[in-house]
């Protein structure tokens, strides 16, 4: 008998064992997505451009800024950077913006600069990258006459290409 109740306790503390190692489980469903992305920055605002000299003879000197650059990440493809000033040049001058493309764009070279939208880089494809190149050129004539100090803003934009 002591041996059946041994034996009946050694199986129903197997039995308890047992269950107590039993594993349990469940499931999650995650849901996720990426937006599209279309962010463009600039690190700051060039120096005043001032016309101040010219050659005899010859039209003012144009003076330049290369002291900017911008940073880009967007992870879609066939976006364009447009840049577009808030108001039109005075008369006789023109603001002209030189921007350089990422490693998956194309740059438009110089550009001048209106109160309607251009595009400056085209055929931008999923980019990440800082430190790129922005210049600037003011140029005057003669029929300018004098141009007191003012500001423009220049706005850029990252957009779907044309």
């Amino acid at each position: 008998m002591k041996k059946l109740v041994a034996l009946s306790t050694a199986m129903l503390l197997l039995g308890v064992c047992g269950t107590a190692f039993a594993a349990s489980s469940t499931t999650q469903t995650v849901t996720y997505e990426v937006s599209a992305i279309n962010e463009i920055s600039v690190s700051g605002n060039p120096g005043a451009l001032i016309v101040s000299a010219a050659v005899a003879g010859s039209q003012p000197t144009a003076v330049t800024d290369a002291t900017t650059t911008y940073a880009i990440t967007t992870n879609g493809s066939a976006k364009r950077i447009t840049g577009v000033l808030n108001t039109a040049m005075p008369a006789n001058t023109l603001l002209k913006v030189t921007v350089t493309a990422p490693s998956t764009g194309t740059g438009a070279g110089q550009v001048t600069l209106t109160a309607s939208a251009q595009s400056l880089v085209t055929a931008i494809g999923a980019v990440a990258e800082s430190g790129i190149a922005i210049s600037y050129e003011f140029s005057a004539t003669a029929a300018a006459g004098v141009v007191a100090s003012a500001q423009k803003t220049v706005t850029l934009t990252v957009a779907d290409a044309a």
